[in-house]
């Protein structure tokens, strides 16, 4: 199975904040397959002066998508993220960690529960998501 993962940060030392990120999925998630350059945005839904780094990866997993879920959520606490946007109502964060989507043999896979939905709902709003996951799905099938 195929995750995507969208990355962001804006708060303290944004690469580093990515590099770390993606270090820790690939002990604890799976191989990484591709991934995109930084997207550089402004705050969405919030006033900041912080401005966003922003990357999708992809990797392959044995784990189900309740359980990669479990494992972004304590990387984000592991990384000093005291809160999750709720209700809409977002802010400054040092690590965001979002599933965006599955696949499996190249299909796309759906998931509804009371903790994860896939595919990400609200991700084709969003060009700091939908711009680098079209690098990283060029980058993936170029490497297939």
């Amino acid at each position: 199975m195929l995750i995507y993962f969208g990355i962001g940060t804006n708060l303290g030392n944004r690469e580093a904040n990515l590099r770390e990120a993606l270090q820790l999925l690939d002990e604890r998630v799976g191989e990484q397959l591709a991934c995109s350059s930084v997207y550089r945005s402004a705050p969405m839904g919030f006033v900041s002066d912080n401005e966003f780094a922003n990357i999708v990866a992809v990797y392959e997993t044995e784990y189900s998508p309740e359980e990669v879920l479990l494992i972004t959520q304590q990387i984000e606490r592991e990384k000093g993220r005291t809160e999750k946007s709720v209700n809409g109502v977002y802010h400054d964060r040092v690590i965001d960690i979002d599933l965006l989507q599955v696949t499996h043999h190249s299909s796309l896979i759906t998931h509804h529960s009371s903790t994860l939905t896939l595919p990400h709902p609200r991700m084709q709003e969003r060009d700091f998501v939908m711009i680098p996951l079209r690098e990283a799905e060029n980058a993936l099938n170029t490497k297939l």
